[in-house]
């Protein structure tokens, strides 16, 4: 049986991939900033400050790319929680850095999407408002993992957030939006590189705890799911518009991350890692092979 690591070994083995993952993330991220991004001559005061309060009419986006720039917002609103729960599992040194830097990222996600929404006039700001304090109240919290854990779930929930951006920009709704939703896409696809370079050195050291990690956030994988102000899940309205289906997930999501693994390749596995990989082949069926 191959050694088990605890997490706060595995904090010490891994802070130089790290490091190095930190620097080259760094380097990669191009530098821009959300008020670029925002047609500011577009704005203009709500009734509260003497001006128009906001009506249907005003709005020029389809219901589609209404429907994702408002749960995109929504998740980067509820920033906090994510923040606290990550930096529970990577408190030190470089991991805490690296906190400090994914949070920064999508906090500015968060600034980018609410200024353009606000000055367009794309969606209600009160009923936008609601669904935040509803969202950010009941908040997130995940249930009690390891590091290892953590580092591919993290992994898989970038990659997801990618592919709802890459499909938002795919709407072609207009030239703001298309960017918008590029920029941020490409500050996922940089974020899930980052957790997955780490997943990948810890299979390295530790296979087959590695590999169990993998299957078991597999099995339980969920985006975050928003509660849209008419009561519908994001998950069924968002599969509906062609922007994010779950039943995509082991193509778009998983499959990438396995083959970057090696997972269904690897030699070094013993009978544990060896049960886990099984699993995760019955979990994401052919389309991983």
């Amino acid at each position: 049986m191959q050694n088990v690591l605890a997490d706060r070994d595995l904090l010490e083995r891994l802070a130089d991939e790290v490091e190095a993952n930190l620097t080259r993330h760094i380097d990669a991220a191009a530098i821009w900033m959300p008020h670029d991004y925002v047609p500011w001559d577009d704005g203009r005061n709500f009734g509260f400050l003497g001006g128009i309060d906001w009506d249907p009419e005003q709005s020029e986006l389809g219901e589609d790319a209404k429907l994702a720039l408002t749960v995109s917002v929504l998740v980067a609103d509820n920033l906090p929680s994510y923040h606290r729960e990550l930096g529970k599992y990577l408190r030190r040194g470089p991991w805490w850095r690296w906190v400090g830097r994914w949070t920064a990222e999508e906090n500015r996600h968060e600034i980018l999407i609410r200024n353009f929404l606000m000055v367009t006039r794309a969606v209600d700001p009160v009923e936008l408002e609601r669904m935040r304090m509803a969202h950010m109240t009941r908040g997130f919290r995940r249930p009690p993992m390891h590091l290892l854990d953590v580092l591919a779930a993290s992994a898989f929930e970038e990659l997801a957030a990618a592919v709802r951006h890459r499909n938002t920009e795919a709407l072609g709704e207009n030239p703001m939006v298309t960017e918008i939703a590029r920029r941020i896409a490409v500050d996922d696809e940089l974020q899930a590189i980052f957790f997955a370079n780490l997943v990948e050195a810890a299979l390295d050291l530790v296979p087959d705890q590695t590999m169990r990690a993998i299957a078991d956030r597999v099995a339980d994988f969920r985006v975050p799911e928003v509660e849209l102000a008419d009561g519908r899940s994001s998950d069924d309205v968002l599969a509906a518009a062609g922007i994010y289906d779950r039943a995509k997930e082991p193509e778009l999501v998983f499959a990438p991350l396995l083959e970057q693994w090696k997972v269904f390749s690897r030699t070094d596995l013993g009978e544990e890692g060896e049960k886990a990989r099984a699993e995760l082949e019955k979990l994401t069926l052919s389309t991983t092979r």
